[in-house]
């Protein structure tokens, strides 16, 4: 019957190890999985990065990994957002509902309810419809951003509002989000928040503070940002030169650019989709390989651990008895001789005392008087202070070979509690000279600066 239950708790166990190895794999093939679709991303490849999100998303559903869970739809929505802003609010509501139901850093609410407003601004831009659901978002987004004092994410709310209120026509109220979050910019969203500002200025036909603030916007490798700054500069020059003709043929030249650069993009991200269905390929090899090995491996181990357990299981009751027997009698002779060494060390300590207890007694019994002790009757205080404590004084003057006699002796009084008023009577010193005496030998000697920690705290110790 033992051996029965022994053996279904033994399976049970490898069988929760394997749940539980199963869960750890997924949970990491997730996080791998978000890691590069990030960098497809980076580089370009839309397709590849979809499709890897959409695998991180079900790997760390099943392992319950709810961080990369939410992520991964943030990221789809992210990449979604320019060819289907309805895909991405959806995905971004997703991603919400998924954080509520596991929160874990309130920087990611403030991250998500951000994205939310935009992609809700997109479709309410795209389809000519509310924006209150946009602002419903951003405005919840800023209130915890301002609450917990987080300034990037204020910049990057308030720059969202500016984009919503610019979308809605509304340029004078996008101007004043948009120098609010030109007050608490970083350096990573200021040229964000310059666009807005410049555009605003653009819009309202302020043309000069367009032009100082797009002049202000330092696009470094970024060639796209250059493009935008170039292109809006050159608007700003025709429509000051009132060629409003020329300037619509630019802006059909530039569209014409961009679907030039977006093709590129698309011939760009089939060569990376070819390279991960390959590398999928491989990889499902890969694993039902390994997953063969483990279930080979699971099966011996699962064998050899029921032999060893029914061998211990026999071996444990023919020795049980044997066993017991014996550590009843080591259990005897040990508490035995502990107990002869404790009285031995008792009684010497005891004897070592009563012989040289008249130094000791005269140091307590002395009152305000003045104290003197002998040569002898110091060293039999240090004697017994030996005695007690394992040749502590005996180690410090072997440890500290230049310290002076009255240094020991100072030493000894303050070990033995003797008060300072008590030890001024032996030196024939104030209070407050004994304090000073004791804080310059901590000092100089024992090396401890802390005024908190005292001599009688080092000798203690």
């Amino acid at each position: 019957m033992f051996t029965r239950t022994l053996y279904i708790f033994i399976l049970g166990v490898l069988m929760v190890a394997c749940s539980q190895q199963q869960k750890e794999a997924d949970s990491q093939t997730a996080a791998r999985c978000l890691e590069e679709a990030e960098a497809a991303l980076a580089n370009d490849s839309i397709r590849q990065g979809e499709t890897l999100l959409r695998m991180a998303i079900q790997l760390s559903e099943a392992s319950e990994d709810w961080h990369t869970y939410y992520i991964a739809y943030q990221r789809l929505a992210e990449a979604l957002s320019q060819s289907n802003p309805e895909e991405a609010l959806r995905l971004m509501k997703k991603a919400l509902s998924v954080y509520e139901q596991h929160p874990d850093d309130e920087r990611n609410r403030v991250i998500l309810l951000d994205y939310a407003g935009t992609y809700a601004a997109q479709v309410a831009f795209t389809t000519e419809g509310s924006f209150d659901e946009a602002l419903d978002f951003v405005n919840k987004a800023y209130d915890i951003a301002e609450e917990k004092q987080m300034t990037d994410l204020m910049c990057q709310t308030l720059t969202s509002l500016a984009n919503i209120a610019w979308a809605k026509d509304d340029y004078r109220q996008a101007l004043d989000y948009a120098h609010r979050a030109e007050t608490v910019a970083t350096d990573d969203l200021r040229s964000g928040t310059l666009q807005v500002l410049a555009r605003s200025y653009l819009d309202l036909n302020m043309l000069d503070s367009a032009e100082t603030i797009y002049r202000q916007i330092e696009p470094g490798d970024n060639v796209h940002l250059a493009y935008i700054v170039q292109s809006n500069l050159a608007r700003i020059a025709l429509r000051r030169m009132g060629a409003t003709k020329v300037e619509d043929d630019i802006d059909d030249a530039f569209e014409r650019v961009e679907n030039i650069y977006y093709k590129a993009l698309g011939q760009k991200d089939q060569y990376y989709q070819e390279t991960l269905r390959q590398e999928m390929e491989n990889q499902q090899l890969e694993y039902r390989s390994q997953m063969y090995g483990r279930t080979l491996l699971i099966t011996i181990i699962a064998s050899l651990i029921v032999i060893v357990a029914l061998l211990l299981v026999v071996r444990y009751r023919i020795q049980a008895q044997r066993q017991e027997k014996r550590q009843l009698q080591q259990e005897a002779e040990y508490q035995k001789a502990q107990l002869h060494q404790a009285n031995e060390v008792v009684a010497f300590l005891q004897n070592f005392i009563l012989e040289r207890t008249e130094a000791i007694k005269k140091l307590n019994e002395s009152g305000d008087s003045t104290i003197y002790l002998s040569p002898h009757e110091w060293n039999e205080v240090e004697r017994t202070l030996n005695a007690i404590d394992n040749n502590r004084f005996a180690n410090i003057r072997e440890q500290y070979p230049n310290m002076q006699e009255d240094d020991i002796r100072l030493c000894l009084l303050t070990r033995l509690g003797i008060s300072n008023r008590a030890i001024g009577n032996i030196y024939c010193i104030t209070v407050s000279a004994v304090q000073h005496r004791k804080l310059k030998l901590k000092k100089d000697v024992f090396g401890e600066s802390n005024p908190d920690v005292t001599l009688e705290q080092i000798l203690n110790s």
